[in-house]
């Protein structure tokens, strides 16, 4: 399946995160509920430098597999994911 614009995201990772990412040590992201995630999303995790305050050109193209409330703060999930392709 092909993404589409409804189930599309661009998330923003900070560098420490998305190294673990890229080599595959972390694959789950704790993030605020804002956009309604869903299992079957695209998740583009972009890579964000605060300092420079902009896309380092890096990204992370993933699929949520799996997703959870289970003691996280109000508003929040728990997704795990699958990496379908890696853009250093």
């Amino acid at each position: 399946m092909m993404p589409t614009p409804k189930n599309w995201k661009k998330l923003k990772i900070l560098p420490e995160y998305f190294a673990a990412q890229l080599i595959g040590t972390k694959n789950f992201e704790i993030r605020k509920n804002d956009r309604d995630y869903k299992v079957g999303d695209y998740v583009c995790l972009s890579e964000w430098d605060k300092d420079e305050e902009e896309y380092t050109g890096r990204s992370i193209l993933t699929v949520i597999t799996y997703i959870t409330d289970y003691k996280q703060r109000d508003g929040y999930v728990v997704f795990g994911k699958n990496n379908d392709k890696r853009d250093e």
